[in-house]
């Protein structure tokens, strides 16, 4: 461990998902419309004595955030003038919030894993504010000229500022990716990094150990366009600030931007440089009371929420963590993980079946663990994902059930799921139209585990004197024997019977 330690705080701005912009009526296309200034009007292209109007359900999507961060929703807030001027801000300030924002005081709890996937612990961030306000426009850059396109402009900006919690590039990556998926299960945003539906920056300082962890000079960092790059630029920039403290160098406050290219940051601009924003009041928009029976409303109407999830995940179907964990990330397909197993357990009530809590949830674990290795490299080979997918839950279940009792093996079980994806077939009449089913019956098998003993008779003495691992071996010929159809476990148990 060296002399020095990171203090971390990161902002994000997240696009959201309304049908219109934040203060105008015209279509909320995220940024993402190909013909450029299609989506503009007066107000979102700042034309003189355009009134704005605030977006409700903009509002509405930021308390929802507040409230699943356990933040403080205000009574009272309203929206400000940030003056400051540049070329796609066609008003000359942004209509943001300074001193009144919607949320604040809240925290995020997520999970932290080693690289292997393995979940090592939990960390709780600090969120300081959550505020609302427009995004600008977008300049494109064509040799000399500059272009702008003002269909960004106006789209709802909410922006996220945590408190200085976070302690390693790793953390802040994994805030940022636990953030997102939370966007994602409320539904307001789809918070595509690469799209830039959610931009993130970091604030790094670093701080003699022994001392105030806030005794550093705060770095900016701008231009993380991705996750990697969140981890990366922090890791560069935690480095460059460190050799510039060993070497007796003095680390300036300023703001710094990523090249991804290069791997390095560099100098934006200097503490000097810093804009003085002369925030005042919004005058065309009065401040606004959010009374407490619409935030209860609001509430009422979250949905479940990952950490929530997950954790039900692992108490109800008996899921591991890491597992759970992985599910929970996408969320189409935890939906169809739990439409499978309500399907089993719709099984299981109609066959009668006296499971014990222990042999229900390894029905459960099997087929999650059948989801997140045979069913999701399939889903991540194709072009359109989850939408395309084939395979009914119902019909997954019944392979799964196929699978449990012994019906067909794992290499069978893996010949019967590629004919399901690609077809939607039925797991039952693919087993039957390619002969896969299992044999299982000891009276069937006995003459051919006869012939394999009498066939082997090295193996055969190695096991009755006492090489247990020579049974595996004459498991191994009766299998190709019968093609792969024999139950491995039936023939090892008749093995061993007729040797001892």
């Amino acid at each position: 461990m060296g002399k020095y330690r990171p203090t971390i705080g990161m902002e994000v701005h997240v696009e959201l998902a309304t049908k219109s912009k934040m203060f105008c009526g015209c279509k909320n296309g995220m940024g993402q419309e190909k013909s450029p200034n299609k989506n503009i009007c007066p107000v979102c292209t700042g034309q003189p004595g355009a009134i704005p109007v605030p977006n409700a359900q903009a509002i509405e999507f930021t308390i929802q955030a507040g409230l699943a961060l356990d933040c403080h929703i205000a009574k009272e807030s309203k929206f400000d003038r940030k003056n400051y001027f540049y070329p796609d801000l066609p008003k000359g300030y942004q209509i943001s919030q300074f001193d009144k924002p919607i949320c604040s005081r809240g925290s995020l709890k997520f999970t932290l894993k080693s690289d292997d996937g393995t979940v090592v612990g939990t960390e709780k961030v600090g969120i300081t504010r959550i505020h609302l306000e427009e995004d600008t426009g977008k300049l494109v850059h064509e040799g000399k000229n500059t272009l702008v396109d003002f269909n960004r402009a106006c789209v709802p900006l909410m922006e996220l500022v945590t408190d200085p919690d976070i302690n390693s590039a790793a953390e802040a990556k994994r805030f940022c990716e636990d953030l997102r998926l939370l966007f994602r299960y409320l539904g307001i945003s789809p918070a595509d990094m690469e799209k830039g539906q959610m931009r993130c920056e970091a604030n790094i300082s670093l701080y003699e150990v022994g001392k105030d962890p806030l005794s550093g000079t705060k770095v900016e960092l701008k231009n993380l366009n991705s996750f990697r790059a969140v981890e990366r630029g922090i890791e560069y920039e935690i480095e460059r600030q460190t050799e510039v403290l060993t070497s007796g160098g003095v680390v300036h406050q300023e703001t710094r931007g990523w090249d991804e290219k290069k791997g390095r940051t560099f100098l934006q601009r200097s503490k000097e440089d810093a804009h003085d924003y002369r925030y005042f009041p919004e005058p065309d928009i009065a401040p606004f009371k959010l009374e407490e029976s619409y935030v209860e409303l609001l509430r009422e109407k979250l949905p479940e929420l990952p950490t929530e999830k997950r954790n039900r995940f692992v108490e109800q179907f008996g899921l591991k963590l890491e597992n759970a964990s992985i599910l929970v990330v996408n969320k189409e397909l935890a939906e169809y993980f739990e439409n499978v197993a309500s399907e089993l357990e719709n099984w299981m009530k109609e066959e009668g079946h006296s499971f014990n809590e222990e042999d229900t949830k390894k029905l459960f674990r099997l087929a999650a663990n059948y989801i997140l290795t045979e069913l999701s490299r399939r889903i991540s080979d194709t072009e359109g994902g989850m939408k395309d997918f084939k395979i009914s839950a119902e019909n997954f279940a019944e392979l799964i059930k196929i699978v449990y009792e012994g019906e067909i093996n794992s290499s069978a079980a893996q010949t019967v799921l590629g004919v399901m994806f690609e077809t939607g077939a039925d797991p039952s009449h693919v087993v039957e139209e390619k002969g896969l089913a299992q044999t299982s019956d000891e009276g069937e098998l006995g003459d051919i585990i006869e012939k394999i003993i009498t066939d082997n008779s090295g193996p055969t003495e190695d096991y009755k004197n006492g090489k247990e691992n020579a049974i595996k071996f004459l498991v191994g010929q009766v299998m190709a024997a019968t093609k792969g159809s024999a139950n491995p476990q039936v023939v090892k148990k008749v093995l061993m019977e007729k040797l001892s």
